[in-house]
């Protein structure tokens, strides 16, 4: 009854409403045709039987409720995971062995290792399920530890992790794993398990050790003075592709010095110079005791081919020769300054401003445009390398956000305007600079005047102003066109953060040397510090004397300090 009822409403409904439009129809001025006319009209037929046309072609749905209802769809099967997932964890944290993993993590921040131990117990006699987790926990307390107790539990832990009582592996050791149970092994003075260790890691596990793994062993032979046995851990880390650093280095630096290995000493010079540049106080102070040894009084040679000398410094691009020792006699070390154009206030010899070969700047800034567009939206960054292709090559580009808040913690605008003024009077054309900026400065309160916007029209006309869209990181536009320009970079920004590290490059450091201004507020206003005349980077001249930076004080603010070596003339 009800459903009839239904029927007949609907029919009704829909009969008044095919009426109306026939009606509506049938006031236009433009029609004269009879209702009878109509009626039988092809068109019309179908409202004739409301009912049954409605039977036979049921309305589709529309695209917008198809839409939202397949979204509402998603949406509920994406909460549905997310409360899966929030369950499965919960049960995973309520479990034996989550509990037992919480009470670790705790241990380990409190350096509890008495409780740790107690903990781990109570699991094997309850049967608890270790994972590689729980054990590297165990394994990190135990190392962090110099007793007797954490060396034995420490080992017996990893022993108890390794097999199982028929022989077969119980959890599958991680690089955690293998670097901590090398820290213990140095620990226990055993610096031969430690590189077996490494070892093993690598060539029995497919797991690729980093530098951190290779450092137990590493020490482990340098304190024992087993100098081969380093340089063998060294070769090892070198062949798969390990750099050493700074502290590494100075290992072998040490070593060598103390076994009278002066081709080592020598090396280790040169690998500082490539790969640190400007080395700390605790280096600085051990390449001074070289300096002043006996050993380095005794070694090099009197009569060397200048000829052959020259050719290499030609091909190494300046600053050092690479072919050893020079000279007789004791060496007259100091600390000293380099005057504005880079001669040595101690030994009065100028230092020489290292060359970048084109083709490295080339592949650095083809390196860079890919990195750019994986971390950027593509289209915008492509965008602006054809707008810089157009525009390009500038003479400077101004990292606009920073030189506006040098000292300032607003924005301020006739700071850009200056900075922007002084690089045009650097430039050999008077060529407006390239200023870099991200839309939101170019907005409301950040610009201030009307003048102010006038300016900012006279750089966009000019071609000399790019507004970097919203949500982008201005960082890298700049970056990019300074090094496709081979131009000056007018910023004060250090470029040590993450978005610097993923360059990942020896050449990055190279560049900045001899690129970045930086700029200070006087009482006279914004004065421009220039890239030094002379490379910051181990030298060794063409007469044997060496000059080390060091990373104390800084060119503008504090004269940096350097290691003077030279042969005391006689």
């Amino acid at each position: 009854m009800n459903l009839q009822t239904s029927s007949s409403s609907s029919s009704s409904s829909i009969l008044n409403a095919s009426i109306f439009n026939s009606n509506t129809m049938l006031l236009k001025p433009t029609i004269n045709l009879s209702l009878k006319t109509l009626l039988s009209y092809k068109t019309l037929k179908p409202y004739l039987n409301p009912l049954t046309h409605l039977i036979s072609h049921p309305p589709k749905p529309s695209h917008h409720f198809s839409t939202a209802t397949a979204a509402a769809a998603a949406a509920n099967r994406h909460h549905q995971l997310q409360m899966r997932g929030k369950s499965e964890k919960r049960r995973r944290q309520d479990s034996p062995s989550g509990k037992l993993f919480s009470h670790l993590i705790r241990c380990a921040k409190d350096n509890n290792l008495e409780e740790a131990l107690r903990l781990y117990d109570d699991a094997l006699v309850n049967n608890i399920p270790l994972n590689v987790e729980h054990y590297n926990k165990l394994l990190y307390l135990c190392s962090s530890s110099d007793t007797d107790l954490a060396l034995k539990r420490g080992f017996d832990i990893y022993k108890n992790m390794e097999i199982n009582n028929n022989n077969e592996v119980k959890v599958v050791p991680n690089e955690a794993t293998f670097t901590t149970m090398a820290r213990l092994a140095a620990a226990k003075q055993d610096p031969e398990l430690a590189f077996d260790l490494v070892k093993r890691m690598k060539e029995g596990c497919g797991i690729s050790p980093k530098l951190r793994s290779y450092v137990p062993a590493l020490l482990g032979f340098c304190k024992k003075g087993m100098a081969d046995k380093a340089y063998e851990v060294d070769g090892y880390m070198v062949e798969n592709g390990v750099a050493a650093e700074e502290a590494e280095l100075g290992m072998l630096l040490r070593v060598s010095f103390d076994t009278g290995r002066t081709d080592k000493v020598y090396e280790m010079l040169q690998r500082l110079r490539a790969s640190v540049r400007q080395v700390g106080e605790d280096t600085a102070g051990l390449i001074e005791d070289w300096f002043r040894s006996d050993c380095a009084m005794g070694v090099g040679v009197v009569g060397w081919d200048v000829g052959k000398v020259k050719e290499a410094v030609v091909k190494g691009g300046g600053g050092w020769h690479g072919q050893g020792w020079f000279g007789k006699g004791r060496w007259d070390v100091k600390r000293t300054e380099m005057d504005e154009t880079g001669v040595c206030k101690s030994c009065g010899e100028r230092l020489v401003c290292v060359d970048i070969d084109p083709l490295e700047t080339e592949n650095f800034a083809s390196s860079l445009s890919t990195l750019a567009c994986q971390r950027e939206t593509r289209a915008d960054f492509l965008q602006f390398q054809e707008w810089l292709q157009k525009y390009g090559p500038f003479d400077a580009v101004v990292d606009g956000a920073n030189v506006g808040h040098i000292k300032q913690n607003q924005f301020v605008f006739n700071q850009l305007k200056s900075a922007v003024n002084l690089a045009r009077k650097l430039s050999p054309s008077n060529k407006l600079p390239l200023v870099i900026l991200h839309s939101g400065r170019v907005k409301g309160q950040h610009i201030g005047s009307p003048k102010n916007k006038t300016t900012l029209q006279y750089w966009k006309e000019s071609g000399a102003l790019y507004v970097t869209p919203q949500g982008s990181n201005d960082d890298w536009y700049w970056l990019y066109a300074a090094i496709s320009s081979k131009c000056l970079l007018v910023t004060n920004d250090e470029m040590r953060d993450h978005l610097f590290e993923l360059l990942g490059t020896s050449f990055f450091p190279r560049w900045k040397e001899k690129h970045q201004v930086r700029l200070s507020i006087t009482r006279d206003g914004l004065k421009f510090h220039m890239p030094p005349p002379y490379s910051i980077v181990i030298q060794e001249s063409e007469q044997g004397s060496w000059h080390i930076p060091t990373v104390i004080g800084d060119d503008f603010e504090t004269r940096r300090q350097w290691v003077c070596a030279n042969r005391t003339k006689r």
